[in-house]
């Protein structure tokens, strides 16, 4: 009988060998890293520059919707230029002492990467000034009558940002990047690259058919195109299926109400709340979170950029409407308000 303990040690170590595979997902150069061909032909100038000139790479702000790998793009960018990375995000750093300690961690040339940089304190964000434009902080030694300005240089580094809005840096903060970059939705052919190098990291068997439906259902999104591959291969080892083929996808990914456009259940959530109760718009996008009980943020991020890519939505002064091909697609007749 195997014991609890030897359970726990064997689920342990699967954890592991997940999280080790998960790790080399990431590809390590920019001829590697699949899609984004104008900022990877971009960045592959600036860093040979850098390097010739012995200098740390200009600052870089990558920006678009979630899961198009942003935070891979920068670890493949600190390994071109053969340098280390210190990775965190805006919540994560709550008081000036927090974003010392990070600098003081860096060498000369090194990248520090912050995640939602839109979420950064206003005081930390201020700090960031000085320490990207001239390489300097000036902290406060001390408290009350004793307390004193303390002037603190900083080796040349790289301030890598990520956000998936943009507007909502405070144009202080976005000028000082001289490299800013918008991260592109990715299409079918560069996705269907992507599933086919993660099967066969993942050691999972899948035929091009099975590759280019899950492409196609993926949003245009890597992160979700691995995330789908490893739960359709669940359903394929259950089936006993030798391999992940066209089948196995289409029925997997209906169960997970995942339709052939890549909508979700919230997708179809905001579309039919809007046609149903505001007859397709103008409405707010406040109103519509209010009425599926999602966060407006989670809606803005996660959701509209995509609706708004494949043009189901479209903005205007008054709100959010639906389009005809919205309607078309979920075989609604649509009516012109």
């Amino acid at each position: 009988m195997v014991s609890d303990a030897e359970n726990i040690m064997s689920n342990q170590a699967t954890n592991e060998n997940e999280s080790v595979i998960e790790k080399s997902l990431r590809p390590q150069t920019l001829d590697d890293y699949i899609g984004q061909r104008k900022i990877k032909k971009e960045l592959k100038v600036y860093i040979t520059a850098a390097k010739s000139r012995s200098e740390a790479l200009d600052h870089v702000l990558l920006y678009g919707p979630p899961g198009l790998g942003k935070t891979t793009l920068a670890m493949v960018v600190a390994h071109e230029m053969g340098v280390q990375i210190k990775t965190t995000s805006g919540p994560a750093i709550e008081k000036p002492g927090d974003l010392v300690a990070l600098l003081n961690e860096l060498q000369a040339g090194d990248i520090l990467f912050i995640d939602e940089i839109h979420r950064l304190p206003k005081v930390v964000e201020e700090m960031l000034y000085s320490a990207m434009e001239d390489f300097y902080i000036d902290i406060v030694v001390g408290e009350g009558p004793t307390a004193h300005p303390v002037h603190f240089p900083l080796p040349p580094f790289t301030l890598i940002g990520a956000t998936t809005r943009a507007g909502a840096l405070s144009a202080p903060l976005r000028d000082r990047f001289g490299i800013v970059e918008h991260m592109a939705y990715y299409d079918s052919a560069e996705l269907q690259q992507i599933i086919l190098r993660s099967a066969g990291i993942f050691k999972i068997s899948i035929e091009q058919t099975g590759a280019h439906e899950l492409a196609l259902r993926s949003r245009g999104t890597p992160r979700i195109a691995n995330r789908l591959l490893k739960r359709v291969r669940d359903f394929a080892q259950v089936a006993k299926k030798p391999a992940i083929d066209h089948e196995i996808v289409v029925k997997a990914l209906h169960l997970l109400q995942v339709d052939g456009k890549g909508l979700d259940e919230v997708d179809r959530k905001v579309l039919l709340t809007m046609i149903n109760l505001y007859h397709g718009g103008p409405v707010g996008v406040k109103t519509i979170a209010a009425n599926i009980g999602e966060e407006v943020d989670t809606i803005e991020e996660m959701y509209e950029p995509y609706l708004l890519q494949i043009g189901f939505l479209s903005r205007t002064s008054r709100g959010r409407v639906v389009t005809p091909a919205a309607y078309e697609h979920l075989g609604l007749n649509y009516e012109s308000n």
